[in-house]
């Protein structure tokens, strides 16, 4: 059984399951990962050594056509198959709310930013200083280590934003009759970019004909090219902000 396990789990967690890692909570997605690889690979290789033990075991001879023997339950092996995964449940909740917790820790010099989604584009809001209106662009352009603390919502349908790379997934619901999502709806996460380079938004939630084109380009930059990107989008004019309610495949403009 343990020979079994190792020789499963170290090649298992060898592999880059979700490519190439670009975010600080991308790195404790991947090591919970792991710790659930290393459990499964475990757990499979008993449940495979004793479930192939006992068909050899206790195979039936070759023209033994009689009944099995009565077996009565053995309630100090019910008792351990019971408790066993019991606590590798527990354990795996309990790492994984750990990891939950870490991850959407907020900085105190977050970056605010508002995330719009509709059929079939991603519009991305900065918000500027007070009596400043917002750069709104259809390509997200985040600084480098630094945490972005975004709101995310949809002015259609259901969508979702994904950052393969980032390991963060949030769905956009849809706005209410005030505009605003619920209290009860989860709309906002975190995520800490660490690499520089471009890299994709998709939407992962069927969202029409067009769910396949829905993406947008994302750039992580140096705070200094941040600076001065957005020092230019906001000399650029008023922005345009998406409309609500629009029709499917309408979009707004803004820069980019």
């Amino acid at each position: 059984m343990v020979v079994l396990g190792t020789v499963i789990a170290v090649p298992m967690t060898q592999i880059d399951w979700f490519g190439e890692a670009a975010s600080t909570q991308r790195d404790k997605i991947d090591t919970l990962l792991d710790v659930m690889i290393v459990l499964s690979s475990y757990v499979f290789a008993i449940v495979l050594v004793m479930l192939g033990y006992c068909v050899w075991k206790y195979r039936a001879k070759p023209g033994d056509e009689s009944d099995g023997e009565p077996i009565h339950g053995n309630t100090k092996l019910e008792i351990a198959w019971t408790v066993i995964p019991t606590v590798i449940v527990l354990f795996g909740a309990v790492y994984s709310w750990i990891i939950l917790d870490d991850i959407e820790a907020k900085a105190s010099n977050a970056m605010p930013l508002t995330i719009t989604a509709q059929q079939y584009k991603w519009t991305f809001e900065y918000p500027q200083p007070k009596g400043q209106d917002p750069v709104v662009s259809n390509t997200l352009v985040v600084p480098v280590d630094r945490q972005l603390d975004a709101n995310i919502r949809a002015l259609d349908v259901l969508h979702s934003f994904w950052v393969e790379e980032w390991g963060i997934k949030r769905d956009a619901i849809p706005v209410g009759q005030a505009g605003v999502v619920g209290d009860e709806v989860d709309n906002t996460f975190v995520v800490t970019p660490d690499k520089l380079g471009t890299f994709t938004v998709q939407c992962t939630e069927l969202c029409g004909y067009g769910h396949s084109t829905m993406r947008a380009y994302v750039r992580v930059v140096s705070q200094d090219d941040f600076d001065a990107w957005l020092q230019k989008q906001a000399k650029s004019g008023p922005p345009a902000p998406p409309v609500p309610n629009a029709p499917s495949g309408a979009t707004a403009s803004g820069s980019s």
